[in-house]
């Protein structure tokens, strides 16, 4: 075993799945809100955090077996992550590589943080949301959200 072996990551392969790999570091927490995987949860997940990267510096993979993310889930991961790639995994092997793109809109994903709002709970309209460079905008009562993306997932 050579030097360079034993300062490598070492996690195993899984079988089924998804791969939200070059997650920025210290986000694989909002990852896992997004998808609505907490300590409670039955699914298998592997997390990395704060792995050296050379596109990154650091970045933060999270692996879930037996699970394929949503378009959804995608757009929204793309909010918290924008340089992830997501990764199916089906029999120990990669069947899709994609890299997250960022949508110009996200409907029915967020909650807007205004409670006056017409698309808040109990009102018959689902959220929308004009994905910006800096965060979001309700497309209905103009709120900006620029930071905690996370704190506002309705997935």
């Amino acid at each position: 075993m050579s030097e360079r072996d034993d300062h490598e990551l070492r996690v195993s392969k899984i079988q089924d799945g998804t791969v939200i790999d070059h997650i920025a570091g210290g986000h694989a927490s909002d990852v896992l809100a997004i998808l609505g995987i907490d300590s409670g949860t039955d699914e298998v997940v592997s997390v990395g955090m704060n792995v050296p990267s050379n596109r990154l510096g650091h970045k933060d993979v999270v692996k879930i077996e037996g699970r394929e993310l949503s378009q959804n889930e995608v757009d929204v991961i793309s909010l918290i992550a924008p340089a992830a790639s997501i990764n199916i995994i089906r029999e120990y092997g990669v069947a899709e590589k994609n890299r997250v793109e960022r949508p110009d809109v996200v409907e029915g994903v967020l909650s807007c943080p205004n409670h006056d709002c017409i698309s808040t709970d109990g009102e018959p309209v689902a959220s929308r949301f004009a994905v910006l460079d800096d965060g979001v905008r309700c497309a209905y009562c103009e709120t900006l959200v620029r930071e905690d993306l996370a704190d506002h997932i309705d997935v």
